[in-house]
């Protein structure tokens, strides 16, 4: 604040017409990359039509400059991510209550359209649990997946178009802001929480249960699975927990030594060979082991005529579509984002939302539901050394030669497997640490967590969802309405003002309080702004009072205020009125452009005078400190007659 003195004056240029404000506000709010600056670099209309191509498909950017040593990396990593996608996409078809064939579907024409239209080098698309969850347990509802399953199957198709659609537009209106609500607690409580009752709800498949509950939350999946000791079948139950120590064996291999990540990764698929070897041979069903069932051969079937819009069902796959849209936005695009930064790279989110509707609307014509980019597929892609999007590609090659191949030999696949890579799975989504950390860290923010993570669980997981983004609504609502204020103090031997309660040691001026004011001045908060400066002031009376000195000049350092509405400006006016009827004159310091605009459309400027408003807290105390006679006047006796108690 004000780190140095200044000839400039401040400029009280004529507000900028309303068609240039709207313009840089919009550009603001929904183009802050100026992706279109590298459209007007010069060159013919062939050039800018290349570029625009390439800035909407980016597999035109840099397919031309793929070559073969690149390839190798991107072979190894797509076989090493087929590997994970096939027991991941029976698995999760499974969660979701869908054909298991479903799942391999969706790890099929999503990676190829991903590849097209994806900026992120590393991410590898599939289905994930959490969304998987969301989508049986809402859709369920409406239509039992046991008793309707061709219903069931069709909504679920319909909400993954909805999805898409939601997405793509998020991403052509470029409001990704909104996945912003979604913030890091409450993802991180929504996950754990999720992990929790997926976890328990693989207990059906561990201990052979043929009856289970269709509700999510922790008490009934418990209630279903002990009021059932009957069902329970020991040979299952022992199976399931020699996977998953294999499996929890494997990643911790992977964890002690990074290297090894090829074994975590190819662990699942090991696991569903040698389940169904097992299985095979020893006739598993007569001996309380449940398999998958008939797959059939053969690549996407066409589903666009299995959409279903019956007003009926509407509103429930509308629900289903945007909630999962979100959810799946805010764990794809944070994935990729975290893994481009390792490697010093960016993904543009927009093009991203755009990317993950596409492949979802494209999906739900050709047999699949919701994708989108787990972390677990991503981070077995990212440390398999991949370097380009061409990894999906490989993913869909293998996957479509194992549609058309191998399908049926997975129909052995053991249920108990599946719950197995499941529960392995979860584990690894419940971060005890970052929940540790957010406690010590910001208790607020635990709390939202939490909020998601015990409403998910013991609630559900729209409910859990919904309460922790209420919570973190009401914290930013706080922050808005009680502001941030200060009071600045000179740091000695330099020019430089800043917070006296972080630094004690800066002094203040006799006679001149600066009061730093940090978020826009509007309704919401005008009221709370006018009374904390008067605190201020009264505070600083108080203490002018015992070393004989008087406030005459109180000076707002507006730097941080980002815009203000007539609301405030009146507030600004009142807060002048009082200070005035005590003697005491108000400056203004530092105005942005938005603010200063406003303050001249409004003629405040006029009213607080154009000689009262400075360029730097340095040029405000020096021109304040030259102004004689002092402004305070005092009572016979000498007091201020400063109110202390009304007024100010």
């Amino acid at each position: 604040m004000g780190s140095f003195k200044s000839d400039q004056n401040v400029s009280f240029a004529a507000p900028r017409a309303f068609g240039k404000r709207l313009k840089s506000d919009l550009k603001e709010t929904f183009f802050p990359d100026d992706p279109f600056r590298q459209f007007g670099d010069g060159g013919g209309a062939v050039q800018r039509v290349k570029k625009v191509l390439k800035y909407f498909v980016p597999i035109l950017e840099w397919l031309p400059k793929y070559n073969l040593s690149m390839f190798k990396y991107d072979l190894l990593a797509g076989i090493t991510i087929t590997s994970l996608a096939i027991p991941q996409g029976i698995s999760y078809a499974k969660l979701a209550t869908l054909p298991p064939i479903i799942g391999l579907y969706s790890s099929f024409v999503p990676p190829l359209v991903y590849a097209v239209f994806g900026s992120s080098k590393h991410l590898a698309v599939g289905t994930v649990a959490a969304c998987s969850l969301l989508i049986s347990q809402i859709i369920g509802r409406v239509a039992s997946p046991e008793e309707e399953p061709t219903l069931y199957l069709h909504l679920v198709f319909t909400a993954t178009l909805v999805t898409g659609v939601f997405q793509a537009t998020l991403g052509f209106l470029r409001l990704g802001i909104l996945v912003d609500f979604l913030s890091h607690s409450t993802i991180l409580g929504f996950m754990g929480g999720t992990a929790v009752i997926i976890s328990l709800q693989q207990l059906k498949g561990m201990l052979g249960l043929t009856h289970f509950t269709s509700k999510t939350d922790v008490f009934s999946v418990l209630h279903a699975v002990f009021t059932r000791t009957n069902e329970w079948k020991w040979q299952s139950a022992v199976v399931g927990i020699v996977f998953l120590l294999f499996l929890q064996f494997t990643r911790f291999l992977r964890n002690r030594n990074p290297k090894l990540f090829w074994v975590s990764a190819m662990a699942p698929m090991v696991t569903v060979v040698v389940g169904c070897l097992f299985a095979y041979f020893i006739n598993g069903s007569q001996h309380g082991i449940l398999t998958v069932g008939h797959l059939s051969k053969g690549i996407n079937p066409v589903s666009i005529h299995f959409l279903n819009f019956d007003s009926k069902y509407i509103s429930v796959v509308v629900q289903t579509g945007l909630i999962t849209a979100l959810v799946a936005l805010a764990e794809g695009i944070a994935i990729g984002r975290s893994f481009a930064i390792m490697k010093n790279e960016q993904i543009d989110g927009n093009k991203e939302m755009v990317a993950f509707g596409l492949m979802n609307i494209l999906g739900s014509f050709t047999s699949c539901y919701l994708t989108t980019g787990p972390f677990s597929k991503t981070a077995v892609n990212f440390n398999a050394g991949c370097r380009t999007a061409m990894s999906n590609i490989v993913m869909a090659i293998f996957m479509a030669f194992t549609l058309l191949f191998l399908a049926p030999l997975f129909s052995y696949t053991p249920l108990v497997t599946l719950s197995a890579i499941i529960m392995s799975a979860m584990f690894g989504l419940i971060k005890y640490e970052e929940m540790y950390h957010l406690l010590k860290v910001d208790k607020f923010d635990f709390c939202i967590c939490m909020a998601a993570f015990l409403g998910v669980a013991l609630l559900s997981m729209d409910v859990g969802i919904m309460l922790s983004v209420g919570l973190a609504l009401l914290r930013a609502l706080l922050y808005m309405a009680r502001p941030a204020t200060c009071k600045l103090g000179k740091i000695t031997n330099s020019s430089l003002y800043r917070d006296v309660e972080q630094y004690p040691n800066a002094t203040r001026t006799p006679g001149i309080i600066v009061l730093q004011l940090g978020s826009p001045v509007y309704y919401a908060n005008a009221n709370y702004i006018r009374e904390r400066i008067f605190r201020w002031v009264r505070d600083e009376q108080t203490i002018s009072d015992t070393n004989d000195g008087s406030v005459e000049h109180v000076l707002l350092e507006l730097s941080g205020v980002t815009s203000i509405d007539m609301t405030g400006i009146e507030t600004l006016v009142e807060i002048r009125r009082s200070l005035q009827a005590n003697g005491i004159q108000m400056g203004i310091i530092n105005p942005r452009i938005v603010v200063m605009e406003k303050m001249i459309a409004s003629d405040f400027t006029e009213t607080i005078g154009k000689e009262n408003i400075y360029l730097s807290v340095d040029d405000g105390v020096e021109r304040c400190r030259d102004l004689v006679p002092k402004l305070k006047q005092t009572d016979g006796s000498g007091e201020s007659s400063i109110s202390l108690c009304t007024g100010i």
